[in-house]
C-alpha cells in the first residue's frame, strides 16, 4: 500500500498506524520496539510489530499459532479470544499475558520475538478476567500480575485486581486482592485496561475508564503494590478532534525520552494507534501529549532516522503462500490454502451449510480495513465446476458485502455482488447477475472516508460500478476487515469429498486514493 509519509522535517503525524490494531501495548529491548495488539478471533493471533523509531512498524509475526481450546475457535467468534495483551522483556525473554473473556488470563513467552513461543499457559482460571499485565519488581525480586474485569461475563467492572505471582509466570500466589475500585472515584466508569510499572519509588497502574468511543487515560500511584492508590488524567479528548484517546503502554527510549502509545476508537476502521510525547511533571505525575491533550503532529522520537515503513498490506502470494498479514475468522484446517508451482493464493471452495453467511464462515483469509481512502483489488479466476461455487472479494463487520464469481448451474459463471445488513440472516444480491466469460474478474472496492465502499468489477471490457455504496461496519470490539474466500453450499455429508475444486486470486493491492 502507497503508505503515508511520517518523515515531514522530523515530525510524525498521528496515527501512527492506520488501523485497527486494538489495544496497542509496547516494550523496549535495547534498540528495537516491540508492539502487540488485541486479536481477537482471528488466527493466527497476538501480533508481533518491530520498530526502530516508534514511528515505523513492520509485521514480523504473531505469537499465537492457534486459539486454544482449538474446538472453542473451529467456528467464527469474532468478538472473543485474545483480547488486550500485555507484552513485557523478563529473564532474557519476551512475555506476552493476555485475557480470554470466557476462559482466564494466558500467557506465552519466548527467547527470541520470532519465537519459538509456549504453547498458552492458563494462569488464571474463571470468566471476565481480561486486560492482565505483568510486573517483574528488580528492587524486591517480587513478581506482580494486574487485572480488569468484563461485566458481561463476570457480573463486575469498573475494578482492577492485584496478584503476587511466581517470578516464573507459572502460578499466581495468592487469591488476589481488589487494589482500585473505580465505583468510589466519582465520575469514572469502565476502568480497564491496565499497565503496570515501577518508577520513582511507586508502583504506577496506566489505566483508561469512561469506554472506548469517549474515554480518558487514567494513572494511578501507590507506594504499596495492593494500594492505596491516588489517581489523575493524564490523557483526554479536550478541544482535539481525537475522540476516546486511552489503553496502551507507556516506553522509555534508550536516550531517556518518554512516549505512550494508544488507541483512538475509529467505527469501521477499528482502533487506530497513536503515539503521545510524555513526560513526568514536577508534581511527579506523568504529563501526556500536549499538556494532557493528544497531539496530531509533533518532533519525532530523538532516535536514529529510520525508512519510512508500514505493515505489508499487498500481496503477490508467491508459491501459493499467504504473508503474514492475514489472517483466517477461526483455527484453520489443512486444505483450504495449497502451495504450487506459481504465484497466487489456491483457496479451496469449501463446503459450508453457512455459504448464505460469510460472518459464520471460518474459511475466510482476512486483513484490516485500511484507515485512509484506498482502492482494494484482486484478480479472481473460478477454477471449480460445482454448480454453486464461488468465491470473491468482501468487506466483512456486523454487516458484510461481497463481489465475486459464482457457477451456475448451467456451468456458466456469473459475476455477483451480494450483501447482508447487521440483523440480517442471509445475504441478497445487490446488483443483478452478469455473464463472467472465461470464469475470470478483476474486482475492486474504493474505500472513502466514513468507510463508505464502492464496489467494481471488469470483465475484460473495462472496469464498471457495482449496486449501491456499502457503508462497512465493525463488529462490536473489531473493525471492518477485508476478505478472501472461496466455498460451495452443503456441509459435505452426503458428498464424499469436503472441498469442491478451488478458486485463485492474484495480484491482491491496497493503494490509496
Amino acid at each position: 500500500m502507497t503508505h503515508r509519509s511520517h518523515e515531514t522535517a522530523g515530525t510524525y503525524t498521528n496515527p501512527i498506524l492506520d488501523a485497527d490494531w486494538s489495544d496497542p501495548d509496547v516494550v523496549r529491548v535495547g534498540d528495537d520496539y516491540y508492539l502487540t495488539a488485541s486479536s481477537f478471533g482471528r488466527v493466527p493471533g497476538l501480533p508481533l510489530l518491530h520498530s526502530r523509531d516508534l514511528v515505523n512498524w513492520t509485521l514480523v509475526g504473531h505469537a499465537l499459532d492457534r486459539l486454544e481450546p482449538a474446538a472453542e475457535f473451529e467456528r467464527p467468534r469474532h468478538d472473543c479470544g485474545v483480547w488486550a495483551p500485555s507484552i513485557r522483556h523478563h529473564d532474557d525473554r519476551f512475555w506476552i499475558f493476555w485475557g480470554d473473556p470466557d476462559q482466564g488470563i494466558f500467557q506465552v513467552n519466548a527467547p527470541e520475538i520470532r519465537g519459538p513461543w509456549t504453547r498458552p499457559h492458563l494462569l488464571k482460571e474463571g470468566k471476565g478476567l481480561i486486560d492482565p499485565c505483568p510486573l517483574w519488581d528488580a528492587e524486591t525480586g517480587e513478581a506482580y500480575l494486574v487485572h480488569a474485569w468484563a461485566k458481561s461475563r463476570s457480573g463486575v467492572k469498573n475494578r482492577l485486581t492485584g496478584h503476587r505471582m511466581h517470578p516464573d509466570a507459572g502460578s499466581l500466589l495468592d487469591e488476589g486482592k481488589l487494589i482500585v475500585d473505580a465505583d468510589r472515584i466519582p465520575g469514572w466508569f469502565t476502568l480497564e485496561g491496565p499497565k503496570l510499572y515501577r518508577h520513582d519509588g511507586w508502583f504506577w497502574i496506566f489505566a483508561p475508564a469512561g469506554g472506548v468511543e469517549t474515554g480518558w487515560q487514567g494513572a494511578f500511584r501507590s507506594r504499596d503494590f495492593f494500594g492505596p492508590y491516588e489517581e489523575k488524567v493524564v490523557l483526554e479528548q479536550k478541544d482535539t478532534d481525537v475522540n476516546g484517546p486511552h489503553q496502551g503502554g507507556w516506553v522509555r527510549t534508550s536516550a531517556g525520552e518518554d512516549w505512550f502509545v494508544h488507541f483512538q476508537q475509529r467505527g469501521a476502521y477499528g482502533r487506530v494507534v497513536h503515539l503521545q510525547p510524555m513526560r513526568w511533571g514536577a508534581d511527579g505525575w506523568p504529563v501526556l501529549g500536549d499538556e494532557g491533550a493528544p497531539v496530531a503532529v509533533h518532533r519525532k522520537p530523538d532516535l536514529p532516522p529510520q525508512p519510512p515503513a508500514a505493515p505489508a498490506t499487498g500481496d503477490d502470494f508467491p508459491g501459493g503462500r499467504y504473508g503474514r498479514q492475514w489472517q483466517w475468522t477461526a483455527n484453520p484446517r489443512d486444505g483450504w490454502a495449497t502451495q504450487h508451482s506459481g504465484d497466487g493464493l489456491r483457496l479451496t471452495c469449501v463446503r459450508s451449510a453457512d455459504a448464505h453467511d460469510l460472518r459464520k464462515l471460518p474459511s475466510i483469509l482476512t486483513q484490516r480495513l485500511p484507515g485512509i481512502p484506498s482502492a482494494v483489488e484482486v484478480d479472481l479466476c473460478l477454477d471449480s465446476e460445482e454448480p454453486g461455487a464461488r468465491a470473491g472479494l468482501a468487506v466483512l463487520g456486523d454487516a458484510f458485502g461481497w463481489i465475486g464469481l459464482q457457477r451456475g448451474a448451467d456451468g456458466t459463471v456469473h459475476l455477483v455482488h451480494r450483501f447482508a445488513e447487521g440483523t440480517a440472516e442471509r445475504e441478497r444480491d445487490a446488483d443483478h447477475p452478469r455473464l463472467a466469460p472465461g470464469g475470470r474478474a478483476r474486482l475492486r472496492i474504493e474505500i472513502r472516508p466514513g468507510a463508505r465502499c464502492r464496489f467494481h468489477y471488469d470483465l475484460g471490457d473495462g472496469p464498471r460500478p457495482s449496486g449501491q455504496v456499502f457503508a462497512a461496519t465493525p463488529w462490536r470490539w473489531v473493525g471492518a476487515l477485508l476478505g478472501l474466500f472461496a466455498l460451495a453450499p452443503g456441509d459435505g455429508r452426503g458428498h464424499p469429498d469436503l472441498h469442491a475444486g478451488a478458486a485463485t486470486f492474484t495480484r491482491f493491492r491496497v493503494t490509496a486514493l
